[in-house]
């Protein structure tokens, strides 16, 4: 069997998708069906299209409810349990909080402010049944972009798995899903993007089932009055979170590793390597200091290998 890889751009990120297959053939018709998925994912959930889901839910807050489909809700009701299990910590309606945090404004927004966007946050005020959802004020948004990328990542290794694709991984901006090991059942390398030093991995993983996703604050910031601040916003504050460098979560499923490892950022470095180390999932969490802290990612980087980073 010959490795086959489809570099691609989808949700506003470098995608990739590595397959090994008989004939190319094979492998240019699985990859087709991939990024199509990834194209319709896209399509449906991003707030930037204006004939998305999310669109038309956050322009009738206030207004009317908004019929969804299965996958909507599934989406929905996860986004619901990871603010549970993180006390509110991870919610999906506090994109609203961008529109104060941005590196247009030359000076820090007032308290005023703040407190008038976190008037429009919480999850607990989304009306959500399995027919249609609601936002009761005018003015709320929902943002899937937390949690669409690694759940469409995980769609689209068991769509690639529909066609007989039994070697291969699933690279969307580093949110990671593995449709099966290597040929001779060799785990895939992954390298973890080193926070600070350009096209370069502090470590690397080795997976041969499962996912992964890392979520980091160190490459999206705004720059306000001379100081850089994290586009990791804590919805109970308004305030960006100081925190982790990057937290790296292998789980069965990328959508899991994806809210784990943002629910660990959001908490703060010391809170979320203490939380980390009690939940059971493997992790690698890098400290402002470098330190790489957790049980996995402690081989050297090996060249070639696909990159995880946010």
């Amino acid at each position: 069997m010959e490795l086959f890889i489809f570099p691609f751009k989808s949700m506003g990120c470098p995608c990739e998708l590595r397959i090994y297959a008989g004939q190319k053939h094979q492998a240019q018709l699985a990859a087709k069906a991939c990024m199509d998925e990834a194209t319709r994912f896209e399509q449906k959930y991003s707030r930037y299209l204006d004939s998305s889901a999310a669109t038309e839910i956050n322009r009738s807050a206030g207004i009317k409810p908004v019929e969804i489909d299965a996958e909507t809700y599934a989406i929905l009701k996860y986004a619901g349990v990871c603010y549970e299990q993180s006390n509110g910590l991870f919610d999906i309606s506090s994109g609203v909080l961008r529109h104060v945090w941005h590196a247009q404004r030359g000076e820090l927004p007032s308290e005023d402010e703040i407190l008038r966007h976190l008037n429009l946050v919480g999850w607990e005020k989304v009306e959500l049944s399995d027919q249609n959802i609601f936002l009761p004020i005018s003015g709320m948004e929902l943002d899937f972009g937390g949690i669409v990328k690694e759940y469409a990542a995980d769609a689209i290794a068991a769509l690639a798995r529909t066609m007989s694709i039994r070697h291969g991984l699933v690279n969307l901006g580093g949110d990671i899903s593995i449709i099966g090991p290597q040929v001779n059942n060799r785990p895939w390398p992954i390298g973890i993007v080193h926070p600070t030093i350009a096209d370069t991995a502090i470590s690397v993983i080795h997976l041969a089932n499962g996912a992964l996703a890392t979520s980091g604050g160190y490459e999206r910031y705004v720059e306000i009055a001379g100081k850089r601040y994290s586009h990791l916003i804590n919805p109970q504050t308004g305030w960006p979170v100081e925190s982790l460098l990057s937290v790296s979560v292998v789980a069965e499923q990328a959508v899991v590793a994806g809210s784990v490892s943002s629910i660990a950022l959001l908490q703060g470095e010391q809170l979320g390597l203490n939380w980390l180390s009690t939940i059971g999932l493997k992790y690698l969490a890098i400290d402002a200091d470098l330190h790489c802290n957790g049980a996995v990612g402690r081989d050297s980087f090996s060249s070639g290998s696909p990159s995880a980073h946010e």
